[in-house]
């Protein structure tokens, strides 16, 4: 792979995925201390991740798994699991169980959610990586692919050092309850206004 690629891969990963540092430093903190969180949410960013690869790459032969008017849609996801989650600390708080920053979820985030919040996520680097994967050729898109697969392990590293200094430890201890819940609802709204789902 030659050092052009290598740069405009990372380059377009570090764009379209800036904001994935932030969600998985929340995920990372609602699950701080509990046996098996990381792996779980660096399975899920993987299965996240890959999932939105398969499409693009697809795409960009021609095929279309997603119809175009069906992306939007895409975030009912991270809205539906921030309702859930928002519910869930409500409950928990009128019960007593609050201070468990976990709740009555025992482990922090599943694979699966974390996988669904980054497909969502996603919708919009489907639509940018697909021309680029079509005009690049198969080596080249391999390229981009590796790359990209590899900036993963680098973004969940960076969102648990996020996660772990002092600072940001404390307030999401504090506050990550909350945040999570409205940063996926935010996500979710904004994907479906953005795409106009619902005549929006």
């Amino acid at each position: 792979m030659n050092a052009g690629i290598l740069g405009q891969a990372a380059g377009l990963f570090a764009v379209t995925n800036v904001d994935d540092i932030l969600i998985l430093a929340l995920f990372f903190a609602q699950g701080a201390g509990r046996r098996g969180t990381a792996a779980r949410i660096v399975a899920g960013q993987y299965l996240g991740f890959l999932a939105i690869l398969a499409v693009a790459v697809a795409a960009a032969f021609g095929a279309t798994f997603l119809p175009d008017p069906v992306i939007p849609y895409l975030g009912l996801l991270p809205l539906a699991l921030g309702v859930r989650a928002a519910w869930r600390e409500w409950r928990n708080h009128r019960d007593g169980t609050g201070d468990d920053p976990a709740g009555a979820r025992g482990g922090g985030p599943g694979a699966l959610e974390v996988a669904a919040v980054t497909f969502a996520n996603g919708g919009d680097n489907i639509g940018v990586y697909v021309p680029v994967f079509a005009t690049a050729g198969a080596g080249a898109m391999t390229g981009y692919v590796a790359v990209f697969l590899a900036l993963v392990a680098v973004w969940c590293a960076a969102g648990r050092f996020l996660a772990t200094r002092p600072f940001v430890a404390r307030t999401l201890s504090r506050w990550g309850h909350v945040l999570l819940p409205l940063v996926l609802i935010g996500i979710g709204v904004v994907i479906l206004v953005s795409g106009g789902a619902f005549g929006l």
